[in-house]
């Protein structure tokens, strides 16, 4: 005889609200009961962090030609801002006004110190003056340096009556 929780029970009786071995609720496979949760296999361990560390050198590349991409764009931005300070500068009949350093000093700093500026003077009245700025872009991802060019166009004031401007 076996002792259940204090008291006496023959071999063969079981105690009440245990099913017999054959049965089980339908739809549950032996070993996964409600109480049992499925056992994770033990190969499958880590895969997720070996599988990031494969993804990620491409996840890197990624965001730097974003930054790349962004870069490209804001160089081009201020290339342009520097090319229609340049243009607007040889416009003015000042003689001490230098469109090169007012293109220049239109740009930011870091993007103005690798410029290159050419702004001719004013055409006679009625003419057209063309600036233009070529800026190189940093290169973050090896082999992809390049540089951006804008160009920008004024017309140069008419001469009014009397040859004034």
């Amino acid at each position: 005889m076996r002792t259940i929780r204090g008291a006496v029970r023959p071999p063969g009786l079981r105690p009440p609200g245990l099913r017999p071995p054959g049965l089980r609720p339908p739809g549950l496979r032996p070993g996964h009961g409600p109480a049992q949760a499925p056992r994770p296999r033990r190969g499958d361990r880590g895969s997720v962090s070996v599988e990031f560390l494969g993804f990620l050198p491409l996840l890197l590349l990624v965001a730097l030609g974003g930054v790349q991409l962004g870069l490209a764009a804001f160089a081009a931005q201020q290339a342009g801002t520097g090319a229609r300070a340049a243009a607007r500068t040889a416009t003015l009949d000042e003689p001490e006004a230098a469109p090169a350093s007012a293109g220049k000093a239109a740009m930011t700093s870091w993007v103005a110190a690798d410029a290159a500026v050419a702004a001719p003077a004013c055409a006679p009245a009625g003419g057209q003056v063309t600036a233009t700025v070529t800026v190189e872009v940093p290169a973050l991802i090896p082999g992809t340096g390049f540089t951006v060019t804008r160009r920008a166009t004024m017309s140069c004031p008419a001469a009014g009556p009397g040859g004034a401007p």
